[in-house]
C-alpha cells in the first residue's frame, strides 16, 4: 500500500483510515491478531484483510459499522499524529499550484515536521520526482523517515537531519522548487538560491508573523528573486441546514385606484405614508411584546367618537345578551367606513404574519474551523544566461 498509488484490497501491514462518522476518523496499521476498539464495538484486524477499500465493516456485536478508507495525503493531514504544528489542505493546495509542481519535479523542503506537507509533495511529484526534506530535530527526522517507509514512499524522499540556516542544503542546482517552513526563513534564502537549477525555479516560505514576511522579502530582493508576492489563504466552512425564518410583513393590502388623477395623487401619497408609519409602530410594538390584540381593540373602542362606535342596539349585541353572554367579553365590530378599522386590520395582519414561518435551506459557517494564521511568500528566480561577448551572467 502506497500513499502515492492506489490499491484495491487491504493486505497485512497496510495503513487504513476508519471513517466512524462526520469529523470522526481513526488510523490503524493492519496487524493480524490485533483487535481495534471503537464506539460501535470491536473490529478484528484479520477481518479487514482481503476486503476492498471503501467497503462497510460491521463490528462484532453488530451495533454499528465503519468505512475502511484508502489513505490519501488529505486524510493523513487530518489524522496524523502531531509532532509539530502542520499545514492544512488550504495552504498546501495553493503552494503546490504556485510552485508549478508536477510528476518528475525535484523539490527541497525544510523543515519536515509532522510530514503533512511532505506527503502531499510526494504524491504530486510521483512516480519519477524526488523530495529532499530537511529537519533539524534528529528524533523527528527519524520518525518521519520510518513513516515514509511504512507508507511505501521512501524511495521518493530523502530525509536529512540538518540546520539549513547555518549549514545550507549541500545541494547544487538540482531543485525545481524550494519550500521553507522555518522560524527564520531569511537565513536560508541564499542557500535556497544555490539549490535551484541553473534555468531558474520558484520558492515559497510559510510564516505566521508579518515581521517574518518583511525580513524574508528583503532577503529575497537582495538575492535576486523577482515577482515577490505575499498572500493569506483562509478557509470558511459552511454547514447546510434547514432553519425556520419569519415571513416578512409588507403592510396592509389596500386596494388602490388603477389610474390616480394628478389632483388626488399627493393626498393619496400622504395617506399611504401615514398608514405605513402606523404599521411600523404597531409592528415594533408587537415585536417587543407590549401589544395585546384585545387590549388594542378595547382601547380603540374607548377612544373612538360615539358616532362611530358600534350601537348598543346592534342585533348581534342583543343576541349575545339574550344568550347570557357578558357584554364586556364581546369584541367590538367595525365596518370598513369606521376610522379605527384600518388600524385594527393592521394589528390583525401583523398578528397573523407573526405566526407564519417558512423553512429555508441555508448555510451557516462553523464556529470552529481547522487552520491557523499564516502568510505564504512566493518568489521566482529567473534563469541566468551568458552573453555572446562573454561578459559574464545577465538576468533575463
Amino acid at each position: 500500500m502506497s500513499f502515492a498509488e492506489y490499491k484495491e484490497r487491504i493486505s497485512e501491514g497496510d495503513t487504513v483510515i476508519l471513517f466512524l462518522g462526520h469529523n470522526s476518523m481513526q488510523t490503524l496499521t493492519v496487524t493480524p491478531g490485533k483487535v481495534h476498539q471503537t464506539k460501535y464495538g470491536a473490529l478484528p484486524h484479520s477481518d479487514m484483510v482481503g476486503r476492498k477499500f471503501g467497503t462497510k465493516m460491521f463490528s462484532l456485536n453488530k451495533k454499528g459499522w465503519v468505512y475502511l478508507l484508502h489513505p490519501t495525503p488529505e486524510l493523513w493531514t487530518i489524522n496524523l499524529p502531531h509532532r509539530t504544528q502542520i499545514l492544512y489542505s488550504t495552504d498546501i493546495s495553493m503552494i503546490i499550484l504556485r510552485l508549478a509542481l508536477k510528476p518528475g519535479s525535484v523539490v527541497v523542503e525544510s523543515g519536515t515536521g509532522s510530514g503533512s506537507m511532505s506527503h502531499c509533495l510526494i504524491r504530486t511529484i510521483a512516480p519519477s520526482g524526488h523530495l529532499h526534506t530537511f529537519e533539524f530535530h534528529s528524533e523527528r527526522a527519524e520518525t518521519a523517515r520510518k513513516e515514509f517507509e511504512e507508507h511505501k514512499i521512501g524511495h521518493l524522499v530523502t530525509v536529512r537531519c540538518r540546520d539549513v540556516c547555518k549549514e545550507g542544503f549541500e545541494l547544487h542546482q538540482v531543485a525545481d522548487a524550494v519550500f521553507l517552513d522555518l522560524p527564520a526563513p531569511w537565513e536560508a534564502i541564499k542557500h535556497s538560491k544555490e539549490t535551484l537549477k541553473a534555468e531558474g525555479g520558484k520558492i515559497c516560505s510559510f510564516s505566521p508573523c508579518i515581521e517574518q514576511v518583511q525580513r524574508t522579502c528583503e532577503s529575497l530582493r537582495t538575492c535576486g528573486f523577482r515577482d515577490i508576492e505575499v498572500m493569506e489563504c483562509l478557509s470558511r466552512t459552511f454547514e447546510v441546514r434547514t432553519v425556520p425564518l419569519q415571513v416578512p410583513f409588507f403592510g396592509p393590502e389596500n386596494s388602490l385606484p388603477p389610474d390616480p388623477t394628478p389632483s388626488d395623487f399627493s393626498s393619496r401619497k400622504r395617506k399611504l405614508e401615514e398608514e405605513s408609519e402606523s404599521c411600523d409602530t404597531t409592528y415594533s410594538a408587537l415585536q417587543e411584546g407590549h401589544v395585546n390584540m384585545k387590549l388594542m381593540e378595547s382601547s380603540l373602542v374607548e377612544n373612538t367618537p360615539s358616532e362611530v362606535k358600534t350601537p348598543t342596539d346592534n342585533v348581534e349585541h342583543k343576541s349575545e345578551i339574550s344568550n347570557g353572554k357578558a357584554a364586556e367579553k364581546s369584541a367590538p365590530h367595525f365596518t370598513d367606513t369606521d376610522p379605527a378599522s384600518g388600524l385594527v386590520r393592521n394589528v390583525r395582519a401583523v398578528m397573523s404574519q407573526k405566526a407564519n414561518k417558512a423553512n429555508i435551506l441555508t448555510g451557516r459557517p462553523l464556529k470552529e474551523m481547522t487552520g491557523h494564521t499564516g502568510y505564504l511568500t512566493f518568489a521566482t528566480l529567473y534563469a541566468h544566461v551568458t552573453s555572446n561577448n562573454g561578459r559574464g551572467d545577465e538576468e533575463k
